[in-house]
C-alpha cells in the first residue's frame, strides 16, 4: 500500500518504521531533516512537502501536537490535500479536539476524502514495541480501510463511534492516565518517606488490584528521577484541557481531573513542561517539602 506519514516525533518516527518493515511504499515527512534521513534508511521516501506526500499516497497518516498543525498540514498552502486524489484516506492519530476532527471531517469530504480521527495509546514503549491501542471514530468503511493499515502498529484496534468519537475516547484515556499518575506519585512519595523496601513494595504492589501498566512503567522512572520526555507534560495538559471542554459540553463533573490539570499547570509554569509526564510526582513533593534530588 501507498501510505504518507507526516509527523515523525516521538511516536511517529517508529510508527512509521512499523509501516515500513510491514512492507508498505511510505513517504515521510517532518520539520525537521534527520529523521527523515533515518527511515530513508530503512527504505522509506523522503517527502518535500505535505503535497508530495498527497501526490504519492493513497493513505495519508497524520502524527502532530495539536489542531492547528493537523490543519496547517491537510488544508494549507502546499497542503496534503492539494494533491491527494478522490477516494484516498487520511487517518489522523494525533490527539485533538473532537470538535476539531468532526469539522475536518467534513472539510475532507468535500473532496470525496474519507476521514477516521484514530488518536493511540501506549506511550512511546508501546510506539517502538508496535502494541499500541487505537480508538477509532469514522465511517465503518473508512475505519475498515484503516485497520488494514494500523495492524501494523498497533496490538489493539476498535471502532468507537462516527468521526469525534476516537478524540472523546482519547480523552477518556488521558483522564485515566492522569489520575493513575498522580496516585502512583503519591504512592511512591509515602514509600520513599516511610522506609520500607521499595523494590519489595512495587513488586506486591504490581501484583494485586492496584496494579497497572503506569505503575509498571512509571514508578521506576519516578524513582530513578528519569523524566526523559516519552509523553511531555505540555502535551498531556493539552489533553487535560481537551477533556475538560468535552466535559463542559455534556454537563458532568469532572473534579479530580480538573485538580491534576491544575498540578501539571504548576509543573508548567516552573518551566517543567518539557519532562515526561512522570515528573508529576514532583508537584506532589513540593506539597510535602522538597524532592528526593532536593527541587
Amino acid at each position: 500500500m501507498n501510505i504518507g506519514f507526516i509527523g515523525l516525533g516521538v511516536m511517529g518516527e517508529p510508527m512509521a518504521g512499523h509501516l515500513v518493515d510491514a512492507g508498505h511504499d511510505v513517504v515521510v515527512f517532518n520539520r525537521s531533516r534527520a529523521k527523515v534521513d533515518a527511515l530513508e534508511a530503512r527504505g522509506a521516501v523522503g517527502g518535500t512537502s505535505p503535497a508530495h506526500v498527497g501526490e504519492k499516497a493513497d493513505v495519508v497518516i497524520t502524527m502532530l501536537p495539536d489542531s492547528p498543525e493537523v490543519e496547517e498540514v491537510l488544508f494549507g498552502d502546499a497542503g496534503v490535500v492539494s494533491t491527494l486524489r478522490p477516494g484516498s484516506l487520511v487517518i489522523d492519530c494525533s490527539t485533538i479536539s473532537p470538535d476539531a476532527a468532526v469539522a475536518i471531517a467534513g472539510r475532507l469530504a468535500e473532496h470525496d476524502i474519507a476521514f477516521v480521527d484514530a488518536p493511540v495509546s501506549g506511550g512511546d514503549v508501546g510506539a517502538k514495541a508496535g502494541t499500541l491501542a487505537v480508538m477509532m471514530g469514522g465511517d465503518a468503511d473508512a475505519v475498515r480501510r484503516a485497520s488494514e493499515v494500523l495492524t501494523a502498529v498497533a496490538a489493539t484496534l476498535m471502532h468507537v463511534g462516527p468521526a469525534g468519537s476516537g478524540q472523546l475516547v482519547k480523552a477518556a484515556n488521558q483522564m485515566l492516565v492522569a489520575g493513575n499518575l498522580a496516585l502512583v506519585g503519591e504512592a511512591v512519595t509515602l514509600l520513599q518517606r516511610t522506609g520500607v523496601d521499595i523494590d519489595a513494595a512495587l513488586a506486591v504492589l504490581g501484583g494485586g488490584l492496584a496494579a497497572s501498566k503506569v505503575l509498571e512503567v512509571k514508578a521506576p522512572k519516578m524513582l530513578a528521577r528519569d523524566f526523559t520526555p516519552g509523553f511531555r507534560l505540555d502535551l498531556h495538559h493539552k489533553d487535560l484541557k481537551i477533556a475538560l471542554a468535552a466535559a463542559e459540553r455534556a454537563q458532568i463533573a469532572v473534579p479530580l481531573t480538573g485538580v491534576i490539570t491544575q498540578l501539571v499547570q504548576a509543573l508548567r509554569s516552573a518551566g517543567d513542561g518539557g519532562l515526561d509526564h512522570s515528573a508529576l510526582i514532583k508537584a506532589l513533593e513540593r506539597l510535602s517539602g522538597s524532592s528526593p534530588d532536593g527541587r
